[in-house]
């Protein structure tokens, strides 16, 4: 089979914690054949979406010591090791089995329409990770609200006053810009903090975008558990723990990973976001979820697979290929 991941360039990636690399990583040791593209290769040419495509090889990380190491360089084009050229060939990409979108947030203008474009792909010929539909649907913290069994008590807002009564009602309460990415931008909200009003203002734009404000979970210093979702069904998980003054979890920001265990409450919220997963095309997900609490889910380019590896001795990345290669029968031909 034919694999396309739309990427950041490959050169800024890094293999030993990328998932994309997992991914593609696992696609070649499965027999596949990998190509790599990018958002401003992508266009729309005769009614189809087409990109400038380039083939990949991959020298596949190793574990090392209880750590994963990469060899320089890690990965080779068909025009040069290394290179960073825009060549490629200009392929439709129905001529693909499976293409994955698996840019780094934050969702940009230019994100936005890769998406449109992606539309352009017969989802009979060619599956897209995740259904571009499904990701524009899926504000990664906006769209936890409609599981309302699942989330810790939250408000969207812009309003000064309002998150002002939240925060006093709730005693403590975190705040998160609604485009943020890797903890960017997450605010602990006291209500004696003289600085209230100026944290509020500089996050919301002097009140002209709305912010998510949830109430402080207390077990947030215990970590912040990613939960990996392949078609609704957890296959993996690792818990991030703040480090030294930080109360963000994130591995972005320092953030401990260790290993751990799916709840009982952790399936079930699971269980829940599943159908909802399902019909919206989103395949490859990742939840966070603290004090059995959902507080994200992770759509655009969710990460965790190395770390989860690397603790459970498992091969995600594998886990997800094959589940393409089983269910393409799904993408009628």
């Amino acid at each position: 089979m034919k694999f396309a991941f739309i990427i950041d360039p490959i050169q800024r990636l890094d293999p030993c914690h990328d998932t994309s690399v997992a991914m593609m990583e696992a696609a070649q040791e499965l027999g596949h054949e990998v190509w790599i593209t990018q958002l401003n290769q992508l266009s729309v040419i005769g009614g189809k979406a087409w990109a400038l495509l380039q083939p990949v090889k991959l020298t596949p990380i190793q574990l090392q010591a209880d750590r994963w190491v990469a060899a320089d360089p890690w990965f080779s084009l068909a025009d040069g090791i290394g290179s960073t050229s825009s060549s490629g060939r200009l392929t439709p990409l129905e001529e693909m089995d499976a293409v994955f979108m698996r840019t780094d947030p934050p969702v940009t203008t230019a994100y936005l329409y890769a998406t449109y474009i992606l539309d352009y792909v017969d989802p009979t010929k060619t599956r897209v990770i995740n259904s571009p539909k499904g990701i524009r649907a899926a504000n990664e913290k906006m769209y936890a609200l409609q599981f309302t069994e699942a989330i810790p008590t939250t408000i969207v807002s812009q309003d000064k006053q309002v998150i002002r009564q939240f925060l006093e009602q709730q005693g403590a309460a975190v705040l998160k810009p609604l485009g943020g990415k890797a903890g960017e931008g997450i605010l602990f909200l006291d209500p004696d903090d003289r600085n209230f009003n100026s944290l509020v203002e500089i996050s919301t734009l002097q009140g002209q975008l709305p912010v998510m404000v949830q109430t402080y979970l207390p077990e947030a210093k215990a970590g912040d558990k990613r939960i990996v979702l392949l078609n609704g069904e957890p296959i993996g998980a690792v818990n991030r723990i703040p480090t030294g003054k930080e109360f963000r979890g994130n591995m972005a920001v320092g953030g401990r990973v260790a290993q751990t265990e799916i709840t009982e409450r952790e399936r079930q919220i699971c269980v829940q976001l599943a159908p909802t997963l399902r019909q919206d095309g989103l395949i490859f997900v990742g939840i966070d979820v603290i004090g059995g609490y959902l507080t994200e889910v992770n759509v655009t380019s969710p990460t965790g697979i190395r770390e989860i590896d690397r603790l459970e001795n498992t091969r995600l990345g594998q886990q997800v290929i094959q589940w393409i290669t089983e269910n393409s029968s799904l993408v009628i031909r």
